[in-house]
């Protein structure tokens, strides 16, 4: 995104030293945020360090519940603007292929997306622009401003170029409440006191892109399990993770895997290594290898289940990776960043609108009750069941019984994208939504 039309060297002239919410990280969550809160009448400063478009280190699949906030949000998905659709997944393991659809229901579409990340935050900022939020890309927050009472009141920053040098002196933005949407570092949240949970499950996942005739497939596909070849022995040897193909639709293929912190194999491998073994092991007409490679492979890290509490506390609110708030069934993040931004947002709102200091904080501290109702109880089965398949053999067997079973495979496909329909009358929907409840609270 080009710094034009209601970008910050034009908002400068507005007054930009002040606002009624500043949001720091114009990711999914950030603008989400911005986008719901700009449409409320609020003034919003989103404050991003980088400039757009950028990359960003993603699966670039979108399931149904990511599709239902786009939609909510009201940012249009036509295929013919680069929007990939996608029909379900395909799930791969103990020499078995298994595909499902994703399920019709009245509470989400029964359609998935693929759009890269380049584009995907660049499509979501634009959106905040266009509803009146403020957008100051290149400037990267330093610190809060806190007032004598260690409640935020606003972030210091700095101007910085494409490479993230300083390019100016530093800046103070002031605003009543701050949002926030930093990411899984999220050093304005550490700044503030807020350090991760060590009892929550955390993720890494590496991918690349490929050219490959498997750019156009319409169905996600999940590896359950990982082989290669041992080059001492030539046996064939089960690695560590799980793994993805996702079609781009541009002649790639976005590849990656994902690790969990239950696993032994955590933090004790190569990665990209283990990336490059499996990939080896692909058939010859899908052309993924080295040659074929159109970005290095790179790596980022997952903060899954609630892993940075409170999410509301002395005027900051966390949105979105810096609250931790990857699904920990299946590492997806983008459906829960927009969910929580919107959210976040209505309950800003309604503060807002309260006329005294006391009733605004009253408001703003049940964004923290609102979140738990809506993903905490999930949040703690996902905590389970990431634990449970750390063990190597506990996911041998369940993919080797679980997978010829069709019926069981779609109703662990509709708990692990969570798409249980509230109020659903299906069984599955009714053992979802009864387990969810039952999970104390993350």
């Amino acid at each position: 995104m080009s710094s034009s039309s209601g970008t910050a060297e034009q908002s400068e002239r507005d007054g930009t030293a002040s606002a009624d919410v500043i949001v720091v990280g114009a990711g999914p969550a950030g603008s989400a945020t911005a986008a719901y809160l700009a449409m409320t009448g609020l003034d919003v400063l989103v404050l991003e360090k980088t400039h757009f478009p950028r990359e960003k280190v993603c699966g670039d699949g979108l399931t149904p519940r990511a599709v239902r906030e786009l939609i909510s949000l009201g940012v249009p998905t036509p295929e013919d603007d680069g929007w990939i659709r996608n029909q379900g997944l395909r799930i791969l393991g103990a020499g078995m292929r298994l595909q499902l659809d994703w399920p019709d229901t009245t509470a989400f579409p029964p359609y998935g997306l693929v759009r890269t990340r380049m584009d995907f935050d660049d499509i979501l900022a634009r959106h905040a622009v266009a509803h009146s939020a403020r957008l100051r890309q290149g400037c990267t927050v330093t610190g809060p401003l806190t007032d004598d009472r260690g409640r935020i009141v606003g972030v210091s920053a700095r101007d910085v170029d494409a490479a993230g040098r300083a390019t100016g002196e530093t800046r103070r933005f002031r605003a009543p409440l701050v949002v926030a949407a930093d990411g899984n570092s999220s050093r304005l949240s550490l700044a503030m006191g807020r350090e991760k949970r060590d009892d929550r499950p955390m993720g890494v996942a590496v991918r690349t892109y490929y050219k490959s005739p498997r750019t156009d497939d319409d169905y996600l596909e999940s590896w359950l399990e990982l082989w290669a070849q041992d080059p001492a022995t030539g046996r064939d040897v089960l690695l560590p993770g799980y793994g993805w193909i996702f079609g781009v639709g541009d002649g790639t293929s976005n590849v990656g895997l994902g690790i969990l912190n239950t696993s032994k194999a955590f933090g004790n491998v190569d990665y990209k290594d283990v990336m490059r073994r499996w990939v080896a092991t692909m058939p010859d007409e899908w052309t993924m290898g080295d040659d074929t490679m159109t970005q290095p492979i790179r790596g980022a890290a997952l903060p899954m289940g609630f892993n940075r509490q409170p999410h509301y506390a002395d005027g900051l609110l966390l949105v979105g990776d810096s609250g931790g708030m990857v699904n920990p069934f299946n590492g997806e993040g983008i459906a829960y960043a927009m969910e929580s931004g919107r959210i976040a947002a209505e309950v800003a709102a309604h503060a807002f609108a309260r006329p005294d200091d006391a009733g605004r904080e009253r408001v703003l501290q049940s964004y923290n009750t609102q979140l738990k109702q809506a993903l905490g109880g999930y949040y703690t089965l996902g905590r389970h069941f990431a634990t449970i398949i750390g063990n190597p053999e506990v996911m041998r067997l369940a993919t080797k019984y679980g997978l010829p079973r069709t019926t069981l495979m779609r109703f662990l496909l509709k708990i692990m994208a969570n798409l249980a329909e509230p109020g659903g009358k299906g069984a599955s929907d009714r053992i979802i939504n009864a387990l969810s409840r039952m999970a104390p609270d993350a």
